[in-house]
């Protein structure tokens, strides 16, 4: 049998009597083991990031968007960066990341930051002429010789890295953002995942 502690109700005198209280059982309350992370030090940092007047939010996300979405990101972002938010992502011709350089540099280019997963040269034609203007990119030669594919996680983690907070538009099925997702869960970033389907 569970060990049960009664709690009384304030405002309830009755001695001798189970009426006004609570059986609480026991064995059913959580327990914090000395080898896990101090969650009130985790929570208190996770309000200060939300308190903040500006903060430097990523939104990285998904190239396969809908209109629509890609317009609703581009409002969004633009409203962040208004707000005085610095706003981190990496390059793109279409989907998140074209959504959000364009609602940034709407709002204020000086507030938007973006790190490419290579250099610009290796970027489509199409994306070398929507960084045209930004003012404040990051490249990396030294991922020159890796798969596309490699160098934008590496660059995700980065993204990550510099920001307080993530904002996250992707499907179910795409792996590489969770995978995303759960560097920053573990780097204890105020997380915002947005599903597509």
């Amino acid at each position: 049998m569970a060990d049960i502690e009664t709690i009384k109700l304030l405002g309830e005198d009755n001695e001798g009597s189970n009426q006004g209280s609570i059986m609480v059982p026991l064995d059913d309350l959580d327990s914090v083991s000395s080898d896990s992370p101090d969650t009130v030090d985790e929570l208190a940092m996770e309000l200060a990031t939300i308190q903040q007047s500006a903060k430097r939010i990523a939104v990285i996300g998904s190239r396969n968007l809908a209109i629509t979405h890609q317009q609703i990101i581009e409002t969004l972002v633009t409203a962040l960066a208004q707000q005085g938010n610095t706003i981190i992502t990496s390059g793109g011709s279409s989907g998140t990341n074209a959504a959000t350089i364009r609602g940034a540099m709407k709002a204020n280019p000086d507030k938007l930051k973006v790190i490419l997963p290579q250099t610009i040269g290796q970027q489509p034609s199409d994306v070398q002429d929507q960084l045209i203007g930004v003012p404040n990119i990051v490249e990396h030669p030294d991922r020159a010789m890796m798969t596309l594919a490699d160098a934008s996680r590496v660059c995700n983690r980065e993204i990550i890295d510099d920001c307080n907070q993530l904002i996250c538009f992707l499907s179910h099925t795409s792996k590489t953002l969770h995978g995303a997702i759960e560097y920053a869960e573990e780097g204890h970033k105020v997380i915002t995942a947005f599903y597509l389907d």
